[in-house]
């Protein structure tokens, strides 16, 4: 639990930096990767968020190596709350009332889904260590392949000038399929590795077992694709918006597909199987519920009133004014 908290700070903090440090730069674009690279990395703001999302990946690891997947989920995405209090005061950023319910039940929906775990979750063999190869496959490359059309035609939408400014949706659930398969493959690494009981003799059986599963090598797949697109989604929408519409994206698909794949049972107790699904369609349709695009911007207000008047109504003060 200490980890998974230590891990929401970092990851929050995070993307928090990486976007104060976007909006200082010129647009970046995915379809100009080598030149959006050179742009971030010589931003000593950008460094430092990356830094922070980097530790946090090494928190995660931890996690996962004593907590069932759902669990883990439940606690990291409880870290938006803290999301939202940064990038208010740090970003400036505001949400409409909608988001705030919206976030409200994300947080609701995935507190059903830890009180659908038993009191001994961490301690009844329910943590899943390791998943057929052809399983993991079968999931993620179909998952890697869903996110990048996802995130293309996000990105035509956006090019369309006519079309009203993006919310980030389209966005943080292309994003997040990505970071999905990438919670898959840290889930499957950290069974890799040695237990803390176990002593760390062996490197070269280590290095074998861990380099002979997919896991790195989808690590290294949403990690290079993972880090072009969210610069740029970032610096197009809120991060106040995208980042709890990928992290929940994340978490659900983590805790459904996570759970299947590596042989981590269903509850038992049909209280606990129906907060686990009430959860899960809950996020669901938060996710269908939220709004693609921003609202128009607000047609400007008469000096000195605040308000706009309606079409052609009078304005108190200006009878006669433009008589001679």
């Amino acid at each position: 639990m200490a980890a998974a908290l230590l891990a929401n700070v970092l990851y929050s903090t995070g993307f928090v930096l990486e976007k104060r440090a976007l909006a200082r730069m010129p647009q970046v674009s995915v379809r100009r990767p080598v030149r959006l690279l050179g742009q971030v990395v010589r931003s000593p703001l950008w460094l430092g968020g990356s830094l922070a999302l980097a530790a946090g990946f090494g928190a995660q690891l931890v996690v996962y190596r004593t907590l069932p997947i759902a669990a883990a989920q439940g606690v990291f995405v409880a870290g938006l709350v803290l999301l939202l209090l940064l990038s208010s005061r740090l970003l400036g950023e505001t949400t409409t009332a909608r988001e705030r319910y919206a976030i409200g039940a994300v947080l609701v929906a995935l507190l059903l889904v830890v009180l659908s775990l038993p009191p001994d979750a961490d301690r009844d063999g329910s943590v899943g260590d390791g998943a057929p190869t052809a399983t993991v496959l079968w999931i993620c490359l179909p998952t890697l392949a869903a996110g990048l059309a996802l995130y293309a035609g996000a990105e035509r939408r956006t090019r369309r000038g006519h079309r009203p400014r993006s919310t980030g949706v389209g966005y943080g659930v292309a994003v997040g399929l990505l970071y999905g398969v990438s919670s898959l493959a840290i889930k499957g690494l950290s069974g890799r590795l040695p237990q803390s009981s176990q002593p760390f003799d062996r490197p070269g059986a280590t290095l074998t077992a861990v380099f002979g599963s997919p896991y790195p090598y989808l690590l290294l797949c949403t990690g290079v694709f993972g880090l072009l697109m969210s610069q740029a989604a970032l610096q197009r929408c809120r991060a106040s918006l995208l980042v709890p519409v990928c992290t929940t994206v994340t978490c659900v698909y983590t805790a459904v597909l996570g759970t299947l794949a590596f042989g981590e049972a269903l509850p038992e107790d049909p209280v606990r199987l129906v907060l686990r699904i009430a959860g899960t369609l809950l996020a669901v349709s938060v996710l269908l519920a939220l709004p693609q695009h921003e609202p128009p911007p607000a047609s400007p207000a008469r000096p000195g009133t605040g308000t706009t008047p309606p079409a052609g109504a009078e304005v108190p003060g200006r009878e006669g004014a433009d008589r001679p």
